[in-house]
């Protein structure tokens, strides 16, 4: 199950790109880290929103991705 980090991030992306995508989003970027939902922490924010940009531009667009990563960062 993962920590409370990870569905608070989870939580902030949903409205933007939907349950799924978002759970899905957390997993990948823990894994680009070298973590887990499990294991990331308030340190890893900042490098997660920053990947979550690239990658979520491709679905929402750049203003989206960007307001997206800027929430999951404010939650550190």
């Amino acid at each position: 199950m993962p920590n409370l980090l990870a569905t608070r991030i989870e939580e902030t992306l949903r409205p933007v790109i939907g349950t799924v995508l978002a759970t899905v989003s957390v997993d990948v970027e823990s894994k680009r880290i070298g973590k887990n939902p499990d294991t990331i922490d308030r340190a890893d924010l900042h490098l997660i929103s920053t990947n979550l940009v690239t990658a979520l531009r491709l679905v929402v667009g750049q203003d989206l991705a960007e307001a997206a990563s800027r929430k999951v960062r404010e939650l550190a």
